[in-house]
């Protein structure tokens, strides 16, 4: 606890330095404009790069495969969106770097293969699509083994 509290204080110091160096530069209405913008745009971005995340998890999850590697991203779309909210360049920058794809599923691609990520999921592997689609192996049955019971039925109200 006390190495996540000298962190915390550690950037709003840092994040405190960078603002007055680049106010000093540029103007006080400029960097705040500028601090405003960043936000903004890269609320936009988070909210386009979640979108394209969750088709593509859809997909796996479509072709039964687990969706390991958009869960990861996901994660680390929520934290790009959390270090462009909060004001300050430096977290802008981590914020940025981390709505980059190439490195956010590199990251992934290493997390989820780490073992510990693996025994959290149970070791999940898609031998079938889910729900049992696909055709009956015979008249009745399905692939699971269960019993289909045909019938009709008429509404009453």
């Amino acid at each position: 606890m006390g190495k996540l509290l000298l962190l915390l204080v550690g950037l709003v110091l840092l994040e405190l330095t960078v603002m007055i160096e680049v106010g000093s530069v540029i103007g006080a209405l400029p960097t705040v404009g500028l601090l405003v913008l960043t936000a903004v745009l890269g609320s936009s971005l988070v909210r386009s790069e979640g979108i394209k995340t969750l088709f593509s998890a859809q997909q796996k999850m479509h072709q039964g495969e687990m969706p390991g590697r958009e869960v990861m991203g996901g994660m680390m779309l929520a934290l790009a969106g959390l270090l462009l909210i909060i004001p300050g360049f430096v977290t802008d920058f981590f914020g940025i770097l981390l709505l980059q794809p190439w490195l956010r599923n590199r990251l992934a691609d290493k997390l989820v293969g780490s073992s510990q990520f693996r025994m959290q999921m149970g070791g999940f592997q898609a031998q079938q699509p889910p729900f049992g689609a696909g055709p009956a192996d015979g008249p009745g049955q399905d692939k699971r083994g269960g019993t289909t019971i045909e019938g009709e039925f008429e509404r009453k109200e």
